[in-house]
């Protein structure tokens, strides 16, 4: 049976991971050093310490794929777009080359792909609640779509 402080570190390990939106990498890092530095203390912090960490590389590594996606395409689209042998009149520039006619099937992938980044976030702030509840109340939490990186 965990205590109370058990219970309360693990659930701050999976809210650290909030600082995301705060300071960058801090969902790393607050995690990180609150997990490595109890986790020798207690079986039920180490479990939910490699269980944040687990999830917000995971996280991590979708979102380097869905920019490694999104963001050559978002180029080609504009490059594409772009007349580059006349650049003498700039005043209907954006109206004449950027329309929607324009826009093509691999610029909706790239549409695609940051609708999925930002619905990633969501399910993100969602399950860190999520797990914190579950941790407080001393129930062991695992991340969906988590790649166990640490076992």
């Amino acid at each position: 049976m965990e205590n109370s402080n058990e219970k309360l570190t693990a659930t701050l390990i999976h809210l650290s991971a909030l600082t995301q939106y705060f300071i960058p990498f801090g969902n790393f890092i607050f995690p990180i050093i609150i997990w490595s530095s109890k986790k020798n203390e207690s079986e039920f912090i180490d479990y939910n310490g490699k269980q944040t960490l687990n999830f917000q590389l995971s996280l991590f590594i979708y979102t380097v794929v869905l920019c490694l996606i999104a963001i050559p395409i978002f180029i080609f689209s504009i490059l594409k777009n772009v007349p580059f042998e006349n650049y003498n009149h700039c005043d209907d520039f954006f109206m004449e080359n950027f329309s929607i006619g324009n826009i093509t099937g691999i610029a909706i992938l790239g549409v695609i792909a940051v609708v999925i980044f930002f619905f990633l976030k969501i399910i993100e702030f969602i399950l860190v609640i999520h797990a914190a509840v579950k941790t407080s109340n001393g129930e062991n939490y695992k991340y969906p779509l988590s790649i166990p990186f640490f076992k």
